[in-house]
């Protein structure tokens, strides 16, 4: 199937290279392609039309995945004026749109990111689905599903050390079997307020403060009113905004305060501007 759309404020590299995603990988001829769901994806921006071609099964998967229908030409105008720093960092990564990605494979995903690096994520996150998840055949290439929590039922431990987590293998184990033996119901989580589904984030093997702001940002959770803080997002807040010569000195709570006040609703989407620009220009 293939959909094509003009899009403002969508840019292939922006949307796949933000930090947000793990499963997108980028051709030859500068499309990307990745796995969803169910369906593999490629999709390439020629002048200002997107196209959308894979094995999907109707435009709605398609709109929903990639936010599509949020207009984020209001969201980009309302942040530019907050201040400078931010409007240029916004004018570096305008063509970030975050994506509506499934809970559960965003929680595993995090978890996986914490003291890690991008292409080794990526490693895990691939080997864990090649071993788990389901083969899709697709124009002559193999892919393969993000396992569900059924599908990592009988791995032990020693299984998922295997694939190279290193000491995340234990992570992996026991909030798979947490949501087994649904201590947690993920389902509950989109009804609740941000601060409540947090908290039952943080009760998950593995999720910490900034891995639980992560999900609740880059799932299909979709809370903008979170501000994950990693040490990109430290520097960028201190030399924009703090400026403590000791950057080290820089407190999470001082950093979430200021973007609270000056972000409002919309801080998660700000930081993904502020992370992107500071760690890629």
């Amino acid at each position: 199937m293939e959909y094509k759309v003009e899009l403002d404020n969508f840019e292939p590299r922006d949307v796949f290279e933000c930090g947000q995603c793990f499963r997108w990988n980028k051709e030859e001829n500068g499309s990307y392609t990745g796995v969803f769901s169910n369906y593999v994806v490629n999709v390439e921006k020629k002048n200002n039309e997107i196209t959308f071609s894979g094995n999907y099964k109707s435009v709605q998967e398609i709109e929903d995945y990639f936010d599509l229908k949020r207009d984020y030409k209001s969201i980009i105008e309302k942040l530019e004026k907050v201040d400078d720093n931010l409007k240029n960092s916004i004018s570096y990564g305008k063509g970030i749109r975050i994506l509506n990605q499934d809970l559960w494979e965003t929680i595993i995903s995090f978890i996986i990111s914490a003291n890690n690096n991008i292409p080794r994520i990526k490693g895990i996150i691939e080997r864990l689905s090649k071993t788990y998840g389901k083969k899709i055949e697709y124009n002559g290439r193999d892919y393969y599903t993000f396992p569900r929590p059924e599908e990592l039922s009988n791995a032990s431990v020693e299984d998922f050390r295997k694939l190279g987590l290193g000491f995340r293998d234990v992570r992996l184990y026991e909030t798979t079997h947490s949501i087994l033996e649904k201590k947690i119901n993920l389902a509950d989580l989109y009804n609740i307020p941000t601060l409540d589904a947090r908290e039952k984030l943080l009760e998950l093997s593995g999720v910490g403060p900034k891995v639980a702001d992560c999900i609740l940002l880059f799932s299909d959770l979709k809370r903008f009113d979170v501000f994950p803080i990693d040490v990109w997002v430290r520097r960028v807040m201190n030399e924009l905004y703090i400026h403590n010569p000791d950057e080290s000195k820089v407190s999470k709570k001082e950093i979430q305060r200021l973007a609270d006040e000056k972000f409002g609703g919309l801080q998660g989407i700000a930081q993904q501007y502020l992370f992107y620009w500071k760690r890629e220009a």
